[in-house]
């Protein structure tokens, strides 16, 4: 994890009045470690499998603080869960492509689709702020080849899949 995330959220949990908890701690070396899209859920397993002992109130309340601090951005990606994404501190304009068929997720960035983001917003008075965007596509690999890695993978792992709906 990077020095600046510990910094930047040591002073945000300071301003806040709030006291630093090792559990706290705990939480963002497992969110930061990896740069995985994940779920309360998910968040709160890793941290079992890493034998933390933070309550699922904990990590809700870290997740709603660390969302405040905007060190992670809570995202949807069609499946009507709640996501969070721990890569919009170095990347804040990228976008998400998600497979409908494996529940994959590719992050991506254009400068074109900044360039649209601009001239929209101007054009209208506004100056963005951040961007993003999904796109649901069908998966390739399943199409072209009769079956696809990351499915397999993804059920094998207990991942949730999105509601296909065609």
């Amino acid at each position: 994890m990077e020095e600046s995330i510990r910094e930047r959220l040591d002073q945000f949990i300071s301003k806040k009045g709030l006291r630093q908890t090792s559990q706290r701690d705990e939480i963002v070396d497992v969110i930061f470690a990896s740069d995985e899209h994940f779920t309360p859920e998910q968040l709160f397993d890793r941290l079992r499998s890493a034998g933390s002992a933070a309550s699922r109130a904990t990590v809700y309340r870290t997740l709603a603080l660390l969302d405040e601090a905007e060190l992670i951005h809570e995202i949807e990606l069609g499946d009507g869960q709640t996501t969070y994404d721990p890569n919009f501190l170095d990347r804040p304009t990228h976008n998400h492509l998600v497979c409908v068929d494996c529940g994959k997720v590719v992050e991506f960035e254009d400068e074109n689709l900044d360039l649209i983001n601009d001239c929209v917003t101007r054009r209208l008075g506004y100056q963005s702020v951040r961007q993003s965007l999904r796109i649901e596509a069908t998966c390739e690999k399943i199409r072209m080849q009769g079956n696809c890695p990351d499915l397999i993978q993804a059920r094998m792992e207990g991942k949730r899949l999105p509601n296909r709906k065609r």
